[in-house]
């Protein structure tokens, strides 16, 4: 028998992740444009070690891609929504094929698979409420793994800048820049000076 996965799971839980990895990954968050020169000086490495450690993070899967993020009204989008799906049966089979068909549809910005008494709940980002209704009577209804269908109108949407990072506790106390160079730029206390 094939063993299966959670697929939220393909990175191990232990990435091996240090202090600096952890660093690097905040700032591209914040901003993933940084050069490799401006990102080495934010975590304080040479920009050969931040280089490599980049290079390592993107090989194992830790940084999945990098995002441009564009603003719907240009480019069309009047509507976004979740739409709400619950399927008739639970089997790994149809839950996979639906998957498959929900990231195949271009309107649709995210899949979530969730627990409730929905099985999953879809991002969609369309013209207008009519190519909405299109694609719910089209896409969704007409499935026959589908048993229900509802959907929410999203009358604002702002996604936060990044993901929080929770790593080992080790790698979340130590700073990324040296303490001495924090140290060094503090005033003395009007205590030590009298």
């Amino acid at each position: 028998m094939e063993e299966t996965s959670n697929r939220l799971r393909k990175t191990p839980a232990d990435a091996g992740l240090d202090r600096i990895d952890f660093a690097i990954l905040e700032a591209l968050q914040k901003n993933a444009r940084l050069s490799n020169k401006e990102l080495a000086a934010e975590v304080g490495l040479a920009q050969s070690s931040c280089l490599a450690r980049v290079a390592r993070l993107r090989e194992t899967g830790v940084l999945k891609s990098f995002h441009a993020e564009v603003d719907a009204r240009a480019v069309g989008i009047g509507l976004q929504a979740m739409i709400a799906v619950r399927l008739r049966q639970h089997s790994r089979e149809l839950v996979e094929e639906f998957r498959r068909h929900a990231l195949s549809l271009p309107q649709v910005l995210a899949v979530y698979h969730v627990a409730g008494a929905n099985d999953f709940l879809l991002h969609v980002a369309v013209r207008d409420a009519d190519h909405l209704r299109d694609l719910g009577m089209d896409a969704f209804t007409t499935r026959p793994e589908v048993a229900h269908m509802e959907t929410s109108l999203i009358f604002e949407y702002v996604r936060s800048p990044g993901m929080p990072l929770y790593g080992p506790a080790e790698a979340q106390r130590a700073p990324a820049k040296k303490p001495e160079a924090v140290k060094r730029s503090r005033k003395p206390s009007r205590a030590g000076a009298r």
